[in-house]
Formats: C-alpha cells, structure tokens, sequence
C-alpha cells in the first residue's frame, strides 16, 4: 500500500475509496493535485471542518498537490447532504466575504516554502456561473438518471422523512460531479477527498469524467466524526469551535481540547496534530491528562502558534492549579453603569457562559457560580466592582469556565 495511504488509514482518516488499490498504484508512480470543497456559508470554518484540512496537509507531506475549491457557487444552492432542511441562502456580498474570511484558516494549515505544494485556491462559481442551462443539461445532464439520484442518501433520507427537498438543492449532487470534471480538465485533478455523507456526489463525478472523457479518477471519504458523548465534532453547549482567532480565543481553542473526554484523546492526538504514529505508540499510556495537555498545545500550536499554545497552557495552569485569575483568561469589557453595580443575572448574561436566567439561577442554586473563586449563594445579589482591583473580576462557571470581566 503507498505511504500516503497507509497513513491516512493509520491515522483514522480512511471511510471508503472507489479503487484503494489502484489509487495506491498511482500514488506510487506520480505526484498528483487532490481536491476538497468547502462551501462558503459562514464566516469561518469550524473544528468540524479539520479533518478535511489535515488530509490536505497529509497530502502536502507526501509531496502531493492540495486543491482548495471555495464554492462560490454551489453556496448558492446548499448541500443537502446530512440536512433536514434547506439551508439559508446567503447574498453574493455575504458569500464572497466568507470565502476571503475561510481562505486564511488555510493559509495557515497549508503554509509552505515549496511553491509546488502550495494549495491551488478555485472557486466554483467561476464555472457554474457562466453554465448554459441548455447546453449544460445536454452534455452533462443526460448523464444522471433520476432513479439512481433518488437512491442516495442525501435525497432519500430527507424524502423518507416527508422533509421538503426543493428542486435547487436536488441539483447539487450533478454540480459537485461537474466541479470534479471542471478540475480534471483545468488542473489536472486525479482525487477527490470527502466526509463519507459526500461518497454519493463523489462516485457521480468519478462516473461523470469517466463518460466524458474516459479518464480514471478517484474518490476517497473519510468517517463522520462524532464524540465520545455523541456530539458532533465542532459543536458544543456554548457554539462552534471557530477556526478564526478573531471568532474564538487560543485560550478557549486550547480549553476545547484540553476538556475531550477520555475516550477520544488517542484517536484525536492522530487526526489533529502532526505527532508521527510512531511518537503516539510511545506515549499512549500515559497519565492521561498529561495526553489531553499534548493534544492541546499540538493542535492550538498549529492554528494560533507555540507561542499562544503555551501561554494558554500557563493560564490554564495558573486558573486551575493555582487558583489564580491567569492573565491570558478571555476578558470581556462591560460598560460602567451608574455606581458600578450589577445584578448577579444580567452579569453572567454579559459574560455569555449561560444564556438564559433561568440557567443562571439553577447554576447558582448547584453551587455552580463564582467570583474571584467565591460561591455565589444568592441569584439577587448585586456585584460591587468598585471592591475589585481595577474595576475587573474572575467570572466562573463550574470547573472549567472562566472569564474576567471588566468594567470600562
């Protein structure tokens, strides 16, 4: 098996492959482009979306060539694979916003010095834009059959459903199989890699070049990941794991990894961090937290840098172990008011660690509030920072959740 592929196996990437053994066989004799979408429906990429980056960064260390298609176009449509329901549709200002927003989350996964490894960046709108409706049903149309469109999963579990499915979205499997064709004649593209809800739209396209100009190509998935708990990967209670350091902090992308259950550390110490097979099987019976501060400060350090990797470790260190503010906790500034007072409620609410009253009042009934590492017993309480060193205090939530707050 080729190395590229032995360690995409290796590392968990590997769902299914439309011909593993000849995709090794090429792999081993040429250097190939390699293509994954990523649709453009909001201003960032989440965690989510990191699987798919570090098989592109995987490709770069076996001397392949990574493609980028940013899809300009089918964000106008909306991807219905894994939905229930149409997804909004975004303005033409507010799509190529995100595309310029997501295209640095790569710029700094896929950075290199190698100019033949850098990521081609493609829009898909610079094709579909310009489609002939005519034409494009002729040449490319003629090749789908409504019966093998119903049978994939992305249209028949919404149909089962009785969950509305518009003509729009039906089109999306037939434009990702073009985009397929599209790289192959522009770039020379010989794979595409997927989640595994992408293997239907992959297979059509691999078909599609196939029947348009008889070339072999191939299509690789990878699995859906999902947590310990059963939670989709990028999701939590709080929101999405944004890859921007202006959407989320290094600290909390570093908490965010720290807190992965036990379950999960080894296997995500594989996808998410750039530690080799062999340094793994060396250290996976460690204590196991010292395993989750490892997967932390690799994979902050990749995104934010070593040196924001280690200042979260000592502000976590200094918060948690030392029982002190550390001076690198997320820091929300909160406009005075007359005579410096809040109510307990509507300053947690600022701080957005509970989203409701309601919470914030059972929170506070389990003990599960402080200040300055103080219980708050009483939901009526009236916070005084005229008592607090400039006019700041450490907000926390149970034992992971911390913030300072600080009146301007």
């Amino acid at each position: 098996m080729n190395k590229f592929l032995n360690e995409f196996i290796d590392r968990g990437f590997f769902y299914q492959c439309t011909n593993k053994q000849e995709l090794s066989n090429v792999l081993d004799k040429k250097k190939i482009n390699a293509y994954i979408g990523f649709d453009s429906t909001a201003p960032s990429l989440h965690v989510g979306s990191l699987l798919q980056i570090m098989c592109l960064r995987l490709l770069q260390k076996y001397g392949h060539r990574p493609i980028v298609l940013l899809g300009g176009g089918t964000t106008r449509i909306g991807d219905p694979s894994g939905k229930e329901k149409t997804r909004k549709i975004l303005s033409e200002d507010e799509i190529e916003i995100n595309i310029k927003n997501i295209k640095k989350v790569f710029n700094i996964f896929l950075k290199t010095d190698n100019p033949s490894l850098k990521p081609i960046y493609v829009n898909n709108f610079e094709w579909l834009g310009k489609l002939n409706y005519i034409k494009f049903l002729r040449e490319v149309g003629k090749h789908f059959t409504i019966n093998k469109m119903l049978s994939f999963d992305s249209v028949k579990l919404r149909l089962e459903r009785e969950q509305s499915l518009s003509y729009m979205e039906f089109n999306y499997m037939i434009l990702q199989a073009y985009d397929f064709l599209e790289l192959n004649k522009k770039k020379n593209c010989l794979l595409q890699i997927g989640g595994s809800d992408q293997w239907g739209n992959i297979v059509n396209g691999v078909e599609l070049i196939k029947r348009h100009n008889g070339k072999q190509v191939f299509g690789l998935t990878t699995p859906l990941i999902t947590l310990a708990s059963g939670a989709k990967m990028g999701k939590t209670v709080e929101g999405a794991v944004w890859l921007d350091p202006k959407l989320l902090s290094a600290y909390d992308y570093w908490q965010f990894w720290r807190n992965t259950d036990d379950n999960d550390v080894i296997r995500f110490i594989k996808m998410y961090t750039d530690k080799s097979i062999d340094e793994i099987e060396n250290i996976k019976n460690q204590d196991i937290n010292k395993l989750k501060i490892i997967l932390a400060n690799e994979a902050t350090a990749m995104l934010h840098g070593k040196t924001a990797s280690l200042k979260a470790e000592k502000t976590a260190k200094e918060t948690f172990i030392d029982g002190i503010a550390g001076k690198d906790l997320p820091v929300i500034n909160l406009k005075k008011k007359q005579g410096n007072k809040i109510n307990i409620l509507d300053l947690v609410l600022s701080s957005k660690l509970l989203m409701s009253k309601g919470e914030v009042r059972r929170a506070i009934k389990n003990n599960g509030i402080k200040i300055n590492d103080t219980t708050i017993l009483d939901d009526k309480l009236i916070i005084d920072f005229n008592q607090y060193d400039e006019n700041s205090c450490k907000l926390s939530f149970g034992k992971k959740k911390h913030i300072v707050i600080k009146l301007i």
